[in-house]
């Protein structure tokens, strides 16, 4: 997102929301080392299937990972441009804070 592009506050609210819960920010933090079948998550977090496919919907639903079909499989990964975004997406908001600090001026 360049600096001049003004926030798309739809889609970031969407990130957020999808990044607020310890869980799907585990199963972001599982899926930094590739691709995992929802089984693979089930074992490695000790959690029930359905409560992981909850989470992974919030987070497919937001973007950030994406899944294929293999069989009766569900292979989930994260999706790396989203990711780039939302990194630029912070990054805009650090300098635009910036640059809004030093222009304030206060009961003037």
């Amino acid at each position: 997102m360049p600096a001049s592009t003004s926030l798309d506050t739809t889609q970031a609210a969407r990130w957020f929301h999808a990044l607020s819960d310890e869980t799907r920010l585990e199963i972001v933090e599982r899926l930094l080392g590739g691709e995992r079948c929802v089984c693979e998550l089930t074992d490695l977090m000790d959690a029930a299937q359905s409560r992981l496919s909850f989470h992974l919907k919030t987070l497919k639903d937001a973007d950030i990972v994406t899944d294929r079909r293999e069989g009766r499989w569900v292979y989930y990964t994260l999706n790396r441009a989203t990711l780039d975004e939302i990194e630029t997406l912070l990054g805009s908001l650090k300098r635009t804070e910036r640059t809004a600090a030093r222009s304030i001026t206060c009961c003037g």
